[in-house]
Order: structure tokens, then C-alpha cells, then sequence
């Protein structure tokens, strides 16, 4: 698969904080079209703790998998996962125990010859949008609290976006930690010219959805007319708001080639997610419709004949029960004469 892309857009806003703690590679200005790796990471731990998590993070990984770029053309898990350990030891190289706990998230794109390769830690997002369907084909599962709240059925999706608890993160990148967190790894192989990749903090969301999102992507307008639309609407913005807007171009596959694509699939792809309450509410109305059309489908002289049925046999149990006490009082009168006659005969046997 070759994939040819337009110019890629970035948005890095420092929002009305005192530091920018977003990092990106490409730097803003700085991508040409013949790009394949970008990385976009939010750090946190405060002033001179948050850039520096994310810068190194963010370096750390861009250049490692372009000096160990394969041959062949297909990048493979095993060298993002590598590249991800090399950033953790630049991280435990920048520790200071004396500083409060730096850390980042991290969302890195791969585009290569076996399709695109994306991977998350934390609460940072990939998009993958089709304008063609005005369709979220693929949008990264946050490692957060409020997801697997929502997840577990706790709260509703609304809830999410005004929970006191959104900004805690389950997943982070940090130093000195015995059990490296993994990343969670999506291959996107159904990729259509027209399509876009976007990458995002979570800053670039704190007052929009995936809606809006959409219908921003989806306006056909030019990259760079997105961009500053993208950057207006997030201008009040509290949070450093940083973001890639990736437009493939073309694509193209040679016969019987085999691309690997599971975005669709993943447990990484927060479209999949499936609240339990939800989904126990979703069976019940299921049940509940195919009883209606279950009887919507009974012919309406199949339903009178089923009453017939019913008054007919309410008839023969009242017959029935009359024909009974009729017998039944019959049989008293001959039973009292029963009785009355040997008494006479005994009395006649007496008197003799």
C-alpha cells in the first residue's frame, strides 16, 4: 500500500495556562507531505515537569523510528513498542526525585507501506474521520476514570464531559515505574482518499464533541480553513489545546495484497464500548419489538377463531354444570325414599 498525503496541519494554542506543556512532532510549521511519523503528547506535573515529560517523549519516539526504519517499508509492532521503551528510559533519565512526578500521554500515527499504525496512552485521541460518510471510523478509547465509568454503566455518555472526576487519567507514561504501562495499538489498512487522521490533547475537547468535530472535518473546506476554524472555536479555551490534521490523498494497493486492519474490531476503539445498563436496555426493546410484530403477523380470523374456541367451551362447562345439580338433586328425593322405606317395614316386623 502507498499513501499519499496533503500537507499536514498542526494547531499547538497554550490556552489561558501559564506554560505549554503539548508537545508535537512535527513541530507547527515545520511538516512537508512526505511526512510518516507523527506524535502528539500532553504532559502534566506542572511548570518546567509536563514539557518536559512530553518533549522527551515526543522526541524520543519520532527520531528512534525513523533512524530504525525498515527496509521493506512495513512497520511492525515490535518497533513501536520499542520505540516506546526508549522514550521511558529518556524519561527516568530526566527524573529528579525531588520534583513532583512528571508524566505524558502519548498518541502517535505511523503511516508505512502496510497501512497506519496508531497508538495511545492516556487521554489523548486519534480520530479517524471519513467526510465522504460524515462518519467517526475510529476513535481511541481514553484510559480515564470516566470512561470506564461510563464503560461500567455508572454514568451516561452526557455525563462524561461534566463529571468533577474527567481529568483523571488511568494511563500515563511516567519514569521510574517497575510495570511500564503498554499501549493499546490499532492497525488501519480501509483508508479512502479524502479520509482524515486527527490527533488531538484533550484540551482541543474541553468544550467540543464528536459532532461538532465532524462537522468541521466535513465542511469542505480547505486544510488550512479547518485549522483556523478548529482554532477560534477553541480560543477560550482553560487547557494547552494542541492537534495534527492528517488528509489522505491517495492510496494505492497492489493486487492480492494482504493489509491488516482491525479498527473496526479493537477494544481500543471507544465506538465498541457498550455500557452494560445500555445494553440491557437495548435487549429488552429488541424482545419487545419482535413481540409486536409477532402479533402483528396473527391473521385477524385466526384471533376470532381462538375466541370462538374459548366461548364454545364456557357453553359445554355451563351445560355441564347445570346437567350436574340437576342429577345431583334427583338423586337426594331417591335416596330420602331409600331410607323411608325400610323404616316402615321395620316398624310392620315390630308390631308382628
Amino acid at each position: 500500500m502507498k499513501i499519499r498525503i496533503d500537507l499536514p496541519q498542526s494547531i499547538h494554542e497554550i490556552g489561558r495556562r501559564d506554560n505549554q506543556e503539548d508537545a508535537l512532532y512535527p513541530a507547527v510549521g515545520s511538516a512537508t507531505e512526505n511526512e510518516r511519523v507523527f506524535v502528539l503528547c500532553d504532559g502534566m506535573g506542572g511548570h518546567d515537569h509536563g514539557e518536559v515529560a512530553s518533549q522527551a517523549v515526543c522526541t524520543a519516539i519520532s527520531q528512534y523510528i525513523l533512524t530504525n526504519w525498515p527496509a521493506e517499508g512495513k512497520v511492525d509492532d515490535n518497533l513501536i513498542i520499542d520505540a516506546i521503551e526508549v522514550a521511558f528510559k529518556a524519561l527516568d533519565a530526566k527524573d529528579n526525585d525531588t520534583l513532583k512526578k512528571m508524566g505524558t500521554t502519548l498518541t502517535l500515527v505511523v503511516l508505512h507501506e502496510g497501512g497506519c499504525t496508531a497508538a495511545h496512552i492516556g487521554d489523548s485521541r486519534i480520530y479517524h474521520i471519513r467526510p465522504s460518510e460524515r462518519k467517526v471510523l475510529y476513535r481511541s478509547r481514553d484510559h480515564s476514570l470516566v470512561t470506564d465509568l461510563y464503560q461500567a454503566g455508572e454514568i451516561s455518555y452526557d455525563e462524561m464531559s461534566t463529571s468533577p472526576q474527567k481529568n483523571i487519567i488511568t494511563k500515563a507514561m511516567q519514569p521510574g515505574e517497575d510495570n511500564r504501562v503498554k499501549p493499546d495499538i490499532v492497525h488501519i489498512g480501509n483508508l479512502r482518499p479524502g479520509d482524515y487522521i486527527y490527533m488531538c490533547s484533550d484540551g482541543m475537547m474541553e468544550q467540543m464533541d464528536d459532532q461538532q468535530l465532524t462537522n468541521f472535518l466535513c465542511a469542505k473546506d480547505s486544510d488550512s480553513d479547518i485549522i483556523k476554524k478548529l482554532i477560534e472555536e477553541t480560543n477560550c479555551n482553560s487547557d494547552n489545546h494542541s492537534a495534527h490534521l492528517i488528509r489522505i490523498c491517495e492510496v494505492t494497493m497492489d493486487e492480492n495484497e494482504a493489509i491488516v486492519d482491525d479498527e473496526s474490531t479493537v477494544r481500543c476503539n471507544f465506538l465498541n464500548i457498550h455500557p452494560i445498563v445500555a445494553e440491557a436496555e437495548v435487549v429488552d426493546d429488541e424482545q419487545r419489538m419482535e413481540e409486536e410484530e409477532r402479533n402483528k403477523d396473527i391473521p385477524v380470523q385466526t384471533l376470532l377463531k381462538e375466541r370462538c374456541k374459548w366461548l364454545w367451551v364456557l357453553v359445554v362447562v355451563i351445560l355441564a354444570l347445570i346437567l350436574f345439580l340437576g342429577v345431583s338433586q334427583c338423586g337426594d328425593k331417591s335416596s330420602k325414599k331409600q331410607v323411608e322405606q325400610p323404616n316402615k317395614i321395620d316398624m310392620k316386623h315390630i308390631k308382628r
